[in-house]
């Protein structure tokens, strides 16, 4: 089982050094240090167990951090460290999520250890059951998602969590890692499923276009609206829009999304009328969206709107054993479309597989693996056939 992963976010860097020093001496704990709230947040896709937060911090205070933590991760613990003695402080932190609230006095490194040492004792316990409850997963509900790793099987429920309500869903991940899979999973699993799926890759169609594709158009609102159209929003009225590729999203169209995701109406262009919707929305991003923000280029409001849950895919190489399960899916597939007899794959070409990094992720995988079954000259796939196109 592996070690609580602590995030400590404190400007005072002898103050960070302190913590850290006294929680190391357990060796047991995975702990990581932030000077900003703004640092934090960047790195929240790792999902930290316990995070101790300085109230006082410049920029982000603890406060806001504490509120973007929740929206992040929900069943991440924190502890507070203030100056403050203020009854009102104490209490709106704990409103806000704070399991211990720590003064900072000659006794504050102490209580931290304390309070670590007993909230790591609740993480254990929540990874028992978590492990308990990996082994009731129905995976004939996620047929189309392979694999057996830990990081799937936590993927998976992430799912079964949030499926049948209507939360907002981020995902976030490299590109072909699957993200596209997992919205098909939730829809296909919610009480929407007999609704429509509607996709739309942010990054494929062009700026000028995007406005209509997404709110439609009535006849005559530009040049080559010939005839009314609907939108992708009201496509998918009663039932699930997945928009990939988000952050490829021009800065002006995030505000009227926005008011899209508030409202829930959208108004075509070319007309004043409002059409009440009933949507529920996934995003996916292969980007650090914080950083977007933080660079100009994604709305900090809605950045905030679109994460009301957080799943997060990790990579292929970090997937152990799932890439031969994976690759002997893709060759059975293609040989059947193909009419090809059955084939395998060696020993040695497993191996070679297995310590390959898959920058292309999955997508790289299954052109591999139909390429190897095109060059194999018999029923087995060998080092030799595998061919690997750097980009």
């Amino acid at each position: 089982m592996k070690q609580p992963r602590i995030f400590i976010i404190e400007d005072d860097a002898l103050v960070a050094s302190l913590i850290r020093q006294t929680l190391s001496k357990e060796e047991k704990y995975d702990i990581t240090h932030f000077s900003t709230g703004e640092d934090c947040l960047k790195e929240m896709h790792q999902q930290p167990d316990i995070v101790i937060v300085d109230y006082n911090l410049p920029g982000m205070d603890g406060l806001t951090l504490m509120r973007n933590i929740r929206s992040y991760h929900s069943g991440v613990m924190m502890i507070v460290c203030s100056g403050q003695e203020n009854v009102e402080i104490v209490v709106d932190c704990y409103k806000n999520g704070a399991q211990e609230y720590v003064l900072k006095n000659e006794k504050m490194i102490l209580n931290i250890d304390n309070a670590v040492r007993n909230l790591a004792m609740n993480v254990t316990l929540r990874r028992e059951v978590e492990l308990l409850q990996d082994q009731i997963i129905d995976r004939n509900k996620y047929n189309n998602i392979i694999g057996n790793s830990n990081a799937v099987l936590r993927v998976l429920r992430l799912i079964q969590k949030v499926e049948n309500n209507n939360m907002m869903v981020l995902i976030t991940g490299q590109s072909g890692t699957g993200k596209e899979l997992v919205a098909r999973a939730l829809h296909y699993n919610s009480t929407r499923a007999r609704k429509n799926f509607v996709v739309v890759n942010m990054g494929a169609i062009p700026t000028e276009l995007i406005e209509s594709e997404l709110f439609g158009h009535e006849k005559g609102a530009f040049t080559d609206a010939r005839e009314r159209r609907i939108g992708k929003f009201e496509e998918a009225d009663g039932g699930t829009i997945f928009l990939d590729e988000i952050g490829e999203m021009d800065l002006g169209l995030q505000s009227k999304l926005l008011r899209v995701l508030q409202e829930k109406e959208v108004q075509r262009i070319g007309s004043n009328k409002t059409i009440k919707l009933d949507f529920r929305m996934v995003a996916a991003t292969n980007r650090n969206l914080a950083l977007e923000v933080k660079e100009g280029r994604f709305r900090e409001d809605l950045f905030y709107r679109i994460q009301g849950f957080l799943i997060h895919l990790p990579p292929l190489k970090e997937r152990g054993d799932d890439i031969i399960l994976l690759a002997k899916h893709y060759l059975a597939e293609f040989c059947r479309a193909n009419n090809m007899q059955t084939m395998t794959i060696s020993k040695e070409a497993c191996a070679y597989m297995l310590g390959y990094e898959w920058p292309g992720n999955i997508r790289e995988l299954k052109a591999v693996i139909e390429r190897a079954a095109l060059m194999a000259e018999i029923s087995i796939i060998t080092v030799d056939d595998l061919t690997f196109v750097q980009a």
